[in-house]
């Protein structure tokens, strides 16, 4: 049983594979938590998308079990606070109920919509030069041409969709959608509304819809939510949820994050140029910076941080920990008829003991991570994955050694804009996510990126703690300075420098094998959009 006199946050954290709900203390200690999987629905024509009536049904049934334990006083819960999987859409009425699956951010089906807004004689990296001086300067970014953005969700539905884009009140992102759930109100916070590239963002305290860039787009303003801070209460829990919950009357909703951002707050790298690496369904490396700025060519910019007043570096590689559950379901134990066992217990766990016997290079095999196209340090929605230079005497253990390895290669390859971005090289990297349990990998990174890697304690947490952080700071518990001393370290892994020589020839060969598949995979996978409004499996 917990100390009585702590305050704890019911940290709802929706990824991409489910939610995980947790209590965690205003501290960040972690004292209970579970899990539920929600499906992913993958369309033809680069179509991902969610059902969010199983998100909330999950998140309930996550909750009720968390809070069912016991594990602390009611009394004592004094906040919610949402975190979730960013740059995706909702389309709800004006009762709140969603009008069809939300489109998530593996969704590139806006990508010709995008285009089509986007037409003009004369383009500038595929930007019309007046529209993109006015992103630029507005808002430090623009629209990914690989359609994966809202604002393409958005655009998309607008030409293919048009009854439901006509009968749609508020467009929302994932955690948006959660917190109407949770209070009734329609609102998106400064950060979470980023991505549909219609606000100004100079000032990160002063976050505002901007008429040019709405009237650019083609999106009224009254399709989209109000705005508030991260650390803003929106408001009390409804009565009806927080009855089911055995919550208390009046619990307060924080406005809450995307998983980008809790990330880096739960991750401790907080001060300016500490950073933060990523790796779970997706991947990234981040830092907070201050200053605003923008790097179009590869696709990565400061803006407005969970934290008041602060910038923080966004780039975002498409598949990380998702590469080994690719490996563990399509190749290592697919359910067909040559494997009708049940999975492996500790799958992960096997791979870490497999992958550590194979010798640094996987025998020659390399492994490309680009399942579902890539977003930084380059953004190509059509490249796709490769293991490349099987042989005869390759093992599936090479297999998975490459798979480790190549996930860390594309890391190295966001690692040099992103330094080159902030002016300096990090010292370190504090490792969170799912990819941070794994010893091995934790080594891998730090050989192939030269870095220290230092492995934060139970890191599939870090998005929760970020998100129970921002609720301890809105309610004045704590300030973002009080944060790293509240993050414990595991382990610190540092380079081999025996390996420098190898890796840096394996990583040459790595781009290599991009400038060379890209024109191949953009060719195969040219594809034209059906009209998936008719598909099966999406509620109208």
């Amino acid at each position: 049983m917990a100390n009585n006199q702590d305050k704890f946050i019911l940290a709802i954290d929706l990824g991409t594979s489910g939610p995980k709900t947790a209590l965690i203390s205003i501290y960040g200690e972690v004292v209970g938590s579970a899990f539920e999987e929600t499906p992913v629905i993958l369309l033809p024509g680069g179509g991902a998308e969610q059902d969010p009536k199983c998100w909330w049904d999950a998140i309930m049934s996550t909750a009720k079990t968390v809070l069912s334990k016991g594990l602390v006083p009611t009394e004592d819960i004094a906040a919610v606070s949402v975190t979730t999987q960013w740059s995706g859409t909702v389309a709800v009425g004006p009762e709140g109920s969603p009008l069809m699956n939300a489109i998530i951010w593996m969704d590139c089906r806006g990508s010709e919509a995008l285009k089509e807004t986007l037409k003009s004689p004369i383009r500038i990296e595929g930007y019309p030069p007046l529209m993109l001086l006015n992103w630029l300067r507005l808002t430090g970014g623009a629209p990914a041409s690989s359609g994966k953005d809202p604002v393409a969700h958005i655009l998309w539905l607008k030409m293919h969709c048009p009854d439901i884009y006509r009968r749609t009140y508020k467009f929302l992102e994932p955690k948006d959608y959660i917190n109407l759930c949770l209070t009734g109100r329609f609102a998106a916070t400064y950060d979470s509304i980023l991505l549909h590239w219609v606000t100004d963002n100079r000032d990160p305290d002063h976050v505002v819809y901007h008429d040019k860039l709405l009237k650019q787009v083609g999106i009224p303003s009254e399709k989209l939510p109000d705005l508030i801070r991260a650390v803003d209460v929106l408001g009390p829990l409804k009565k009806h949820v927080a009855d089911e919950l055995g919550l208390m009357q009046g619990t307060p909703v924080i406005g809450g994050t995307p998983d980008v951002h809790s990330a880096c707050v739960g991750s401790g790298a907080v001060s300016d140029y500490e950073g933060h690496l990523y790796i779970g369904t997706s991947s990234w490396i981040s830092a907070h910076v201050p200053f605003k700025k923008t790097d179009l060519f590869h696709c990565i910019g400061s803006f407005p941080s969970p934290l008041p007043g602060r910038y923080l570096i966004l780039d975002e590689q498409e598949c990380a920990g998702k590469c080994l559950t690719w490996l563990r379901d399509n190749v290592l134990y697919h359910k067909d008829e040559l494997m009708q066992q049940e999975n492996a217990p500790d799958i992960f766990k096997f791979l870490d003991r497999i992958v550590s016997r194979v010798r640094p290079g996987a025998n020659n095999v390399i492994f490309t991570p680009w399942l579902y196209g890539e977003r930084t340090p380059v953004e190509d929605c059509r490249i796709r994955s490769a293991l490349f230079n099987l042989s005869l005497e390759n093992t599936r253990e090479d297999i998975a050694r490459a798979v480790f390895e190549g996930v860390a290669f594309n890391q190295k390859w966001l690692l040099a804009p992103v330094e080159k971005f902030m002016g300096r090289r990090f010292a370190y990297l504090n490792f969170i996510g799912g990819g941070a349990n794994s010893d091995i990998w934790s080594q891998i990174l730090a050989d192939v990126l030269d870095r220290n890697i230092r492995q934060v304690k139970d890191p599939i947490y870090a998005n929760a703690r970020g998100a129970a952080f921002l609720a301890a700071i809105a309610l004045k518990y704590i300030t973002a300075s009080d944060i790293p001393g509240r993050i414990r370290i595991r382990a610190e892994y540092r380079p081999d420098p025996d390996k420098r020589k190898l890796y840096d020839e394996i990583f040459a060969e790595f781009l290599n094998l991009y400038k060379i598949h890209k024109k191949v995979c953009s060719r195969i996978n040219k594809r034209v959009a059906p009209d998936v409004c008719a598909l099966p499996g999406r509620e109208q």
